[in-house]
């Protein structure tokens, strides 16, 4: 802000003296210490400024924990903002609820069973059709 004549001898008189701003030579000389102080290691480090890490969330079919409760499955506590999931009828840690298998394991298991009480596939009984011949001339089953 610009001062009156006035207050520029009312700062002299109390021994102040009127702020000047830096010449461009002054500027540059002050730059060029700083990175010589902080390329030798002096000052603080040059951080990289980051974005707000974002909170993970709870993984699918989980959620954190509005309350304190106890595992039903291992009977352990767990405090307020753990993340849980369901466990039979109640809540409790994901590593104590029993894993859900998934459409490929459940196919196999069912291929398996089939397998081992016996029944065949498609693949197995003797074909019905004959070399070089349309489907519609097929031989009867035997």
């Amino acid at each position: 802000m610009g001062q009156t004549p006035a207050q520029k001898a009312a700062k002299a008189a109390r021994g102040q003296q009127p702020k000047k701003r830096p010449g461009k030579a002054e500027i540059e000389a002050f730059k060029r210490a700083q990175s010589a102080k902080t390329k030798a290691g002096g000052g603080k480090p040059a951080t990289k400024k980051t974005a707000a890490k974002k909170p993970v969330p709870p993984p699918r079919g989980s959620v954190r924990a509005a309350y304190p409760g106890t595992c039903p499955a291992c009977l352990k506590d767990y405090d307020k903002g753990t993340v849980i999931t369901k466990v039979g009828e109640n809540w409790g840690h994901p590593g104590c609820a029993p894993r859900q298998a998934s459409a490929a394991e459940r196919e196999f298991a069912r291929n398996k069973a089939r397998i081992e009480s016996g029944e065949t596939f498609r693949s197995r009984k003797p074909s019905d059709w004959r070399r070089g011949a349309s489907v519609s001339s097929t031989r009867p089953a035997r």
